[in-house]
């Protein structure tokens, strides 16, 4: 059987027609199972197929009274159904129904993630390429360090996002499980086999073993997937945040025709979509933290965890959908630009090749403490005095004892740097599968 409701939206996996529709097919799953186990007339099955439906706003009346959601649910379509409703819901809790479904809704929820998340590592791979050769500074505690292309950043992204599809992917698998073996899982009044069999015709493999609940583990492993795929696409746009402030300026968010950045400064364009998204990702990681508390109910169940997750789930998984969406969206327009990378390559005074003469003195036979000594000094110089690193080695007697000038001018022009690096950037993409 494949259930009746089968929604392409994120949103619309979280809904109250979403969700009593799939217990509607879980229930109705059931009763097949036992008509082809002998249990019950298919005369009976016939009748409930044709009879069985529900109205959202009835049951939602019926449990201001009933104070139970599933009793409230099977009371509304019981009333359709007539006397053959005896056999709905025979020989199951409302567990089975509620967490089977949370198990589908789940299943369906991260195969929208994944599809999105292999959206967005396409665009990356496409950005990665596209400035594959892109000279930048590389930097470590923000300070420059030394030279890298902005397309092995995006490579680092992609591969990044490659791990994230995998954790998604392996999360989704271990969710897609059902559990109909009623009050605390012990198959008193069903049996494996109906299980197996109501699990497959749902799509779903059978719990190997359950309580009265699925185990929370699998649901904090799930959320925990989303929050670190949130917290990835967090540090994309913490590092694009950076590069657009306007000292770096390196790259920047497309501003539309007809925006506008502040209410009160018309010059301003900002960040405000990676923002947005660090913003975001704050929640999804949040609820990760709820759902690993969900797992520690007490014996074989309570309902501790159930209102958490009528929360965590629809808001992490809405979350995530629009974060992965976004990101990619606002990954395929933005500006990028190379001139100002360069500017700023320009402004450390080439001492980001410090290491470069640091090993070429090694490779003349100094010590690394020797060598060190000569080019910090130098180094420091430079910064204070805001003079090119290369005008004051080819003057420093000491260095000059062990390398010639010609061979510093070497080491320090722009085809040397970009020969080496475009070397290791042809290395480090075909090693991860972006040859081009």
């Amino acid at each position: 059987m494949i259930p009746r409701y089968s929604p392409k939206d994120m949103a619309a996996i979280w809904t109250d027609e979403a969700k009593f529709q799939r217990w509607l097919d879980i229930e109705i799953a059931a009763v097949e199972a036992r008509v082809e186990a002998g249990f019950v007339p298919a005369d009976a099955l016939r009748v409930i197929k044709e009879k069985a439906k529900f109205d959202v706003g009835e049951i939602l009346e019926i449990e201001k009274e009933t104070k139970h959601d599933v009793i409230a649910f099977l009371t509304n379509v019981n009333r359709n159904v007539g006397p053959e409703s005896r056999f709905i819901h025979e020989g199951l809790t409302s567990s089975d129904v509620g967490d089977t479904c949370l198990a589908m809704q789940m299943r369906d929820a991260g195969r929208l993630l994944i599809r999105d998340a292999e959206s967005l590592i396409d665009v990356l791979a496409k950005r990665a390429v596209e400035f594959k050769y892109t000279l930048e500074m590389g930097r470590t505690h923000g300070i420059h360090a030394e030279p890298m292309t902005f397309g092995l950043k995006l490579l680092l992204w992609h591969q990044e996002m490659l791990r994230n599809l995998e954790r998604l992917k392996r999360a989704v698998d271990n969710i897609s499980v059902g559990k109909i073996s009623g009050a605390v899982g012990t198959y008193q009044h069903l049996s494996p086999d109906i299980e197996a069999a109501v699990c497959r015709k749902l799509g779903l493999s059978p719990s190997p073993i359950s309580t009265q609940v699925l185990q929370r583990d699998r649901h904090a492993e799930f959320l925990t997937a989303l929050a670190v795929t949130a917290s990835s696409i967090e540090k994309f746009s913490v590092e694009l945040r950076h590069l657009q402030r306007t000292e770096v300026r390196e790259t920047e968010e497309f501003f539309s025709k007809g925006q506008k950045g502040s209410s009160a400064m018309p010059h301003k364009r900002n960040p405000i979509t990676f923002e947005r998204l660090t913003g975001l990702a704050r929640i999804v990681r949040s609820n990760s933290i709820a759902a690993m508390e969900n797992v520690a109910l007490w014996h074989e169940r309570d309902i501790s965890h159930s209102s958490v997750e009528r929360v965590i789930m629809p808001d992490s998984t809405i979350a995530l959908c629009y974060m992965l969406r976004t990101f990619r969206d606002t990954l395929k327009d933005l500006l990028v630009y190379p001139d100002r990378m360069q500017e700023n390559f320009n402004t450390s005074y080439g001492l980001t090749l410090s290491q470069t003469l640091l090993l070429a003195l090694t490779g003349k036979g100094l010590t690394r403490e020797e060598a060190y000594k000569l080019v910090q000094r130098n180094a420091m110089e430079s910064w204070q005095n805001k003079v090119q690193l290369q005008e004051l080695v080819v003057q420093d007697k000491d260095i000059l004892q062990h390398i010639s000038a010609e061979e510093i001018e070497k080491l320090f022009s722009k085809e040397n740097i970009l020969s080496k690096l475009k070397a290791s950037v042809d290395i480090i993409f075909e090693r991860n599968g972006l040859a081009s």
